[in-house]
């Protein structure tokens, strides 16, 4: 699979984007070379994996926690951060070899579109340090620079939630080289979150039974939409996972949406239905049916 061209954000970025924070992390952390889902119940499941994945990542935890700790919720992002960038490699390494394995195609056929997934995941890091840099810094200055660097560490805050709603539904990108990546990498990011809680025995003090459905659900959940989301790719477009990428049938374009005003998804046809047709047939006749002919017998000489 051959990553398409194009630029980076589309042209999506002027001067005023830059007063949204949310539109920045749009045109960044989604860029134009992604491709769109391929119908509407697939995006649909990846809504829903992005969605449990949040519950599970803010408000499972500030429940048990008993509220929101700005602080906390950075450190976690950090250390969300350090296991994205071995386990996503890792992952992806892992699925690279088996495809060279298989004999079906080669590695350097996804050297492009490669490096631009490598390219986001690093983007998305760094922003996320670079925030918890900024907010660290600020406390190291006086009142002036402290309110300077908050307002910088506020902005940057809000880019990087919304770039991590935007990596959640792609997964850097990673569709570009296989479409069941995200799905694949969703699942095992899940599981490695939870597996220190499990190994360590830390239940959050909620006891035995409700701490092993606390750290568990969270990756069951992921996992479940994810397998949902595979199976629907294989069925419908034989797309496997196993399956190196040059090997897949070409994906058939997007099912556009229909128009907004369409009730239903019916499309009225176009025009207008109560026009004459070409070439009336109740209107008189061309040309005067009375002129002589060019050989009238009647037509005195």
């Amino acid at each position: 699979m051959t990553s398409p061209q194009g630029s980076w954000t589309g042209g999506a970025l002027t001067a005023r984007s830059f007063l949204k924070p949310h539109h920045v992390a749009r045109a960044v952390f989604h860029p134009t070379w992604i491709p769109e889902s391929l119908d509407p119940s697939v995006d649909a499941l990846k809504k829903a994996r992005v969605i449990a994945g949040a519950v599970a990542a803010f408000g499972v935890y500030t429940f048990v926690e008993g509220g929101f700790a700005f602080d906390e919720m950075l450190n976690n992002a950090a250390t969300a951060c350090v296991v994205l960038l071995f386990i996503t490699p890792l992952t992806v390494g892992l699925m690279l070899y088996l495809w060279r394995r298989s004999g079906a195609g080669t590695v350097g056929q996804l050297r492009e579109p490669l490096v631009r997934s490598l390219k986001l995941l690093l983007l998305f890091i760094g922003s996320a340090f670079g925030t918890v840099l900024v907010f660290r810094l600020g406390d190291a200055f006086g009142t002036l620079g402290g309110l300077l660097f908050s307002a910088i560490g506020l902005w940057l805050a809000f880019f990087v939630i919304a770039g991590a709603y935007r990596i959640s539904g792609n997964f850097f990108g990673t569709a570009v080289v296989h479409r069941c990546l995200p799905p694949l990498l969703a699942a095992v990011t899940s599981w490695l979150m939870a597996i220190p809680d499990l190994v360590t025995g830390d239940l959050h003090g909620l006891g035995l039974a409700l701490g092993f459905v606390f750290i568990l659900g969270a990756p069951i959940t992921v996992t479940g939409i994810a397998l949902l989301e595979m199976g629907r790719l294989r069925s419908r477009y034989g797309i496997r996972l196993a399956a190196h990428p040059a090997t897949l049938p070409p994906t058939p374009a997007p099912t556009p949406p229909p128009p907004p005003y369409a009730p239903n998804g019916f499309v009225p046809p176009q025009g207008n239905p109560y026009a004459p047709p070409a070439g009336n047939p109740y209107g008189p006749p061309q040309g005067n049916p009375y002129a002589p002919g060019p050989r009238n017998p009647y037509h005195p000489r």
